[in-house]
């Protein structure tokens, strides 16, 4: 597969290539860091023999409700409870830009690790968005389950398109026969918003590389872009779907906890040197972020964490348009309302922190099906390489998590997607023979 710039590219996913994928916003831009409280409380539970080789990293967060595990680390001083008094969480512009400041590195004035896409470090370990340069990225944790959303513009309103929709395969049909397929936006090529979007349209019988033009734009970007009329369908994580609503641009056409029930979304991924030259410092990290997503999950902080990344440095934007569907009501802006729903953003239950092997191995298994990967690679060899559960395991004890909230395998097993197809991690092959529209390539 051709290599992506790693400033301004043009993706040809498939054999046929017709679904281009524009990058906007990718070369690297003024960033807003922030470094950790002043109120912070000292370093604990860091015996001697784990004290952190060094105390200071760079690590990045894009505008979505599922950074609060690194915005929560630094507001409440985690970091520095374990020994990592000098963290800066700087902000990024997209993720292009996150891939940028991650291949630069915090000595080259980049960033050490960072909030990010799960399918990117493994995009990145392989030179394949990178210019062929290889930055062997290591995944820490998993970050969140669920909490995305495929949103349409008004102007389809009628055609009531949701999870499953026959309206969906003939009105974008009607649009590429008139030459003007529809525009759906995502946030970066074989990333989890573009593989959400592409499963989605397929299932519906829509062919995403001929019969819609799939386009790039950053997350924050994505509600100004709609309500100009520059694309008609985005996937994006939160706040971004419920700000479209709320603003009455747009509406909600499903939630990807309803494509896949509980859902592995972003990680907690560094460069692969920085944590081989700094192991213990690594983890410290890594049980500061683990410690935030508790924090975050339990249901009395829910209000209080909104308030924290709404603020201008963050996400900048009101905090009730990111406290409703994280705390469970999603209103759909087509009618639908739904409290208490099953597919809120999780960030510690059901395992949402723990890098379960399975779950990479999908995800380098749907960027073969699209072409961002060759279909020869070799899957396992490329997750054992970057999936750090080992590390995961030993922060957890290190923690005293209880064995209760520490999963038994690397695997949860065969998944099951809105569809009905089932992805079976000892047999990725059998899932991609499966598929009806895909776009492999040797």
């Amino acid at each position: 597969m051709t290599n992506l710039s790693r400033r301004k590219f043009i993706i040809a996913a498939g054999a046929t290539a017709a679904g281009t994928l524009l990058v906007h916003g990718c070369s690297s831009s003024t960033t807003t860091t922030t470094s950790a409280s002043p109120s912070a409380t000292p370093a604990v539970n860091v015996a001697a023999g784990d004290t952190p080789e060094v105390t200071a990293a760079s690590l990045g967060f894009i505008a979505l409700t599922d950074s609060a595990p690194l915005i929560i680390a630094q507001e409440k001083g985690y970091f520095a409870k374990y020994g990592m008094k000098d963290v800066k969480v700087v902000k990024q512009t997209s993720w292009a830009t996150t891939r940028d400041n991650l291949s630069t590195g915090s000595q080259g004035g980049g960033i050490d690790g960072a909030h990010i896409l799960s399918p990117m470090p493994y995009l990145m370990t392989t030179g394949k968005i990178t210019d062929g340069k290889e930055v062997p990225m290591y995944i820490l944790a998993r970050l969140n389950l669920d909490g995305q959303g495929i949103s349409i513009a008004n102007t389809y309103k009628d055609l009531k398109i949701g999870l499953k929709s026959d309206a969906i395969k003939g009105a974008f049909a009607q649009a590429s026969a008139a030459g003007n397929p529809v525009k759906c936006a995502v946030t970066f090529p074989g990333g989890t918003h573009d593989l959400w979007m592409r499963y989605w349209l397929s299932a519906n019988g829509v062919n995403p590389n001929k019969d819609a033009s799939l386009i790039v734009i950053p997350p924050p970007q994505m509600v100004s872009n709609i309500q100009e009329g520059q694309m008609a369908a985005f996937c994006v994580g939160e706040p971004w779907n419920a700000k479209l609503v709320k603003e009455d641009i747009g509406y909600s056409a499903l939630t990807t906890g309803e494509l896949w029930n509980k859902h592995p979304e972003k990680a907690f991924s560094m460069r692969a040197d920085w944590v081989d030259k700094n192991p213990k410092a690594a983890k410290a990290l890594l049980m500061a972020v683990m410690e935030a997503q508790m924090w975050c999950d339990k249901a009395e902080n829910k209000k209080e964490m909104a308030d924290i990344i709404a603020k201008r440095e963050y996400l900048k934007v009101d905090a009730a348009a990111i406290a409703g569907r994280l705390q469970g009501t999603i209103d759909f802006g087509n009618g639908r309302v739904e409290k208490d729903s099953p597919h809120v953003m999780k960030f510690w239950q059901d395992f949402a922190s723990y890098p379960f092997v399975s779950h990479d191995t999908w995800f380098v298994t749907e960027d073969k099906r699209w072409g961002y990967f060759p279909s020869d690679l070799d899957t396992k060899a490329l997750v054992k390489k970057v999936n750090r559960e080992d590390i995961w395991r030993e922060a957890a004890t290190a923690m005293k998590v209880p064995e209760a909230e520490i999963p038994k395998t690397s695997s949860r097993g065969v998944e099951t997607f809105f569809d009905g197809v089932k992805f079976d991690p000892e047999n990725p092959e059998a899932y991609l023979k499966s598929l009806k529209i895909t776009a492999m390539k040797a």
